[in-house]
């Protein structure tokens, strides 16, 4: 999500996000974003397949053709969730010339990607290791790819010459915060607002003097 979150969509992002649902079909994607947006909205913990199939409209049959028990579920919803977040964050990301840019819209998109994951489902993923794993693995992608994309502004000279790799670990930690709502706890913000103000500081903080600023910062003033 960290978020939340994702990588690249490359050929390679089986191999480092969560595996992907084997035999993907149309009806198949229905049913799972149908039971991430339950899964989303109500957590899982307190949920039985019985409930699953009644709020879905289905019969535990059509369940047990896509895992074969309700923790197997979960994890492949979760890894759902992620797998789609990922590819829409990445085509915001894409959409966006400047690497200044790139950073906001990543930020952006994964606020956008986390609005609808109320506080009993990260409770529920932290809860439930098969499911905790996966977010923990896509943190680290999230991680790695806001490193990825404060490099290449380092290397364009819209960015000052910072140590990516902390960049990356301080804004993950603040990621993590949002996902499990402790910021919004501690400062009243909503996700939305976090994630603004989160890549205004970012942006500001890694803006270069001169030309190659961020656009929009503003000219800092002798006093």
């Amino acid at each position: 999500m960290a978020l939340l979150c994702g990588t690249d969509v490359s050929p390679s992002v089986p191999d480092r996000l969560a595996d992907v649902p084997a035999r993907a079909t149309p009806r198949r994607e229905q049913l799972f974003d149908a039971l991430v947006a339950l899964l989303l909205a109500d957590g899982f913990a307190h949920l039985t397949l019985d409930d699953i199939a009644a709020r879905l409209r289905c019969s535990k049959r059509t369940l047990y053709a896509l895992a074969g028990s309700k923790e197997q579920l979960v994890r492949a919803a979760v890894v759902h969730f992620f797998r789609g977040a990922t590819e829409r964050v990445e085509r915001a990301v894409r959409s966006a010339e400047r690497a200044a840019d790139r950073v906001g819209a990543y930020l952006r998109a994964v606020a956008v990607e986390l609005a609808p994951a109320s506080a009993t489902f990260f409770d529920d993923v932290a809860a439930f290791p098969p499911a905790a794993e996966v977010y923990r693995r896509n943190t680290r992608i999230a991680a790695r790819r806001v490193r990825e994309l404060v490099d290449e502004g380092v290397e364009t000279g819209e960015f000052r010459d910072v140590h990516a790799e902390f960049v990356a670990d301080v804004v993950t930690a603040v990621m993590v915060r949002i996902q499990q709502r402790r910021l919004a706890e501690a400062t009243g913000l909503t996700d939305g607002e976090a994630y603004a103000n989160l890549a205004e500081l970012l942006l500001h903080g890694l803006a270069a003097p001169g030309p190659a600023a961020v656009h929009g910062a503003s000219p800092h003033r002798e006093c």
